[in-house]
Formats: C-alpha cells, sequence, structure tokens
C-alpha cells in the first residue's frame, strides 16, 4: 500500500480540500460523448475514453459535479494511460443541460448507475468501479443491492464518502463548512429553479429561503424522488446500510480530517471479507494532491494499485 504524505504548504483540511478544486489542471483527450436512454424516457450523458481494451472503469462523481472536474479527469488519466478504456457519466442535470423528468439525481439513484453499467457491460470481460464522495456512497449503495448479479462486476474504490447521509448533512452545516454548503445550495436552487420552468407545478415559493442542505433535501429531493422527508431519504440511501451485502472486492478511502464527513461515516470494518477500509489522517476532501509523481495524485495511484493488484 502506498501511504499518503499531504505537501508541506497544505497545511489544514480546508486548504487540502479547496486547492486541488481550485487550482489542478489536468490535460486529457477529449472525451467521446454517448447519449443514452433511461427507462422512463430520460437521459444521460457519458463521457468515454476509449483504445480498444477489454478492461473498463466507470466513473461517478460527486454533489453537484460532472465529468470535467479534475478529479474525475485525473483518475481518468491515470487509468487510461494504464491501458483501461474510461467510462465518465453525468447524474441527470448535471451535462449543462436540464433533464427530461422531474426527477433529477441523488445519493441512491442506483438506477442510474445501473443503466450505465448495463449499457456498457457486453462490450467489456472486466468492469470496475470508482466513486467519489456521493458518487461512493451511490457505488457502495449499488454493490449491496446487487450482491453477485454482475460477474463481470471485478473491483471497486471510492473516496470520500459520505456513508452516512444524516450526519454528514449535519457535519456539513457547521460554521466552519459554510462556504461549501452554500456554494452546494446555490448550484442546486439554480437547478430547481430552471426546472420549475419545465414543470411550473413544482412549488419553489420557499426556494430562496432555505438555508442548509438538510432543508433543501426535505423540501425538494425527498418529495421528488417519492421519501416521506429527508430523515426518510437518509435513511433508506446511506451506503453505511448496505456495506454487510456487497460480494465485490472494494477499497474505501476516506481521510480522517476530511470536513464533511461524520464520525460514523468511518466504521470498523477489519472483518469484512470484501471490503478494504483505509483512513489516513490527511487527504481533506476528494483531495490527496501530491506532487512529482508524473501528475498524478495519491488517490489516483492508490486505486491503479488496488485494481492491477491480484486477488
Amino acid at each position: 500500500m502506498i501511504n499518503y504524505t499531504a505537501p508541506v504548504f497544505l497545511f489544514n483540511r480546508h486548504l487540502e480540500t479547496i486547492y486541488p478544486s481550485l487550482f489542478r489542471k489536468v490535460n486529457l483527450i477529449p472525451y467521446q460523448r454517448e447519449r443514452i436512454t433511461t427507462p422512463d424516457n430520460d437521459f444521460l450523458d457519458l463521457d468515454w475514453l476509449k483504445q480498444g481494451a477489454d478492461q473498463l472503469v466507470i466513473i461517478s462523481h460527486g454533489l453537484e459535479g460532472n465529468t470535467e472536474k479534475s478529479y474525475v479527469k485525473g483518475m481518468a488519466k491515470a487509468l487510461y494511460q494504464n491501458g483501461f478504456d474510461v467510462l465518465t457519466w453525468n447524474y441527470r442535470g448535471c451535462s449543462e443541460e436540464a433533464n427530461n423528468q422531474l426527477r433529477f439525481y441523488h445519493s441512491g439513484a442506483t438506477d442510474d448507475l445501473n443503466s450505465v453499467i448495463n449499457h456498457a457491460s457486453t462490450k467489456y470481460k472486466s468492469i470496475y468501479l470508482i466513486g467519489f464522495s456521493l458518487g461512493g456512497n451511490l457505488t457502495l449503495k449499488f454493490l449491496g443491492e446487487i450482491g453477485t448479479a454482475y460477474p463481470t462486476l471485478k473491483k471497486a474504490v471510492v473516496f470520500s464518502v459520505p456513508m452516512n447521509l444524516h450526519t454528514s448533512c449535519i457535519q456539513i452545516s457547521q460554521p466552519s463548512n459554510w462556504m461549501y454548503e452554500q456554494r452546494f445550495l446555490k448550484s442546486l436552487k439554480t437547478k430547481v429553479f430552471e426546472k420549475a420552468k419545465q414543470y411550473p407545478a413544482l412549488d419553489i415559493t420557499k426556494l430562496k429561503k432555505l438555508k442548509s442542505l438538510i432543508d433543501f433535501d426535505n423540501q425538494f429531493t425527498a418529495p421528488i424522488h417519492g421519501f416521506k422527508d429527508a430523515i426518510d431519504y437518509y435513511t433508506k440511501c446511506s451506503a453505511l446500510h448496505f456495506l454487510d451485502a456487497i460480494k465485490v472486492p472494494t477499497l474505501i478511502v476516506s481521510a480522517k480530517n476530511d470536513p464533511f464527513l461524520s464520525k460514523e461515516c468511518f466504521p470498523d470494518l477489519a472483518d469484512h471479507s470484501y471490503i478494504k477500509s483505509e483512513y489516513p489522517d490527511r487527504g481533506g476532501h476528494v483531495g490527496f494532491a501530491q506532487f512529482n509523481q508524473n501528475g498524478l495524485y495519491w488517490s489516483e495511484l492508490r486505486a491503479l494499485e488496488f485494481f492491477q493488484k491480484n486477488g
């Protein structure tokens, strides 16, 4: 295992989180865009890196992310350079175009991940999954739901996972995280405002007054996606409740100093037959920056090592 050591100038959790998001630039060959239709007549935009490999890695991004984020492109580049085909996908409403249906995406919407895997699975001998943050929760929940139903699914790696959605939302609402929460809220509110133009019956009278992600999930995420309220949504979609059922070799990596994660997001999984957990002291949220490694971050090298290891 490669041990992570944070660069000296990234001396706290916020710098470790913010620096890669703002300053990392990843030079990547252009994606090949493909749009697929979902069973409910919506669409998902998939971005491919293809080189004729028989192994595919599918990457799921975080809250209000997309395939252009540096952490997605950095991981895609690392895997592509090491012989994998790569498929990065945009959740509903995350590819610069509003999706068709009233629903959009959420932390437990594994039906869309299933659609992506089904679309790609016939073309590859082996499939691997990577998920970041919300995408990590989505990936773990999916793995717990499917058991051994996908024999071509070989391994998975997830980073910075809010496995307990409720306590993680409480964590991100702490005063020290105000900047992050408000940035997410602003983006989500904009999407709901635009959605109301498609669906005038959507009540947005309280939208501007929402002050937290929990408020947003209570008012919009939960009712739109068939949950009673935010707590019902968090309870039914937290990956923590699906870990015992996972039957695919999986690596969970979350930094202990991650500003978004509550203590419940670091379960002791030493006795799990299929899951290996690593909780380094440093790393921030979807950070793990490092230098002088041919442009690769520690998380990318760690995922590559896990995928290439036999057994």
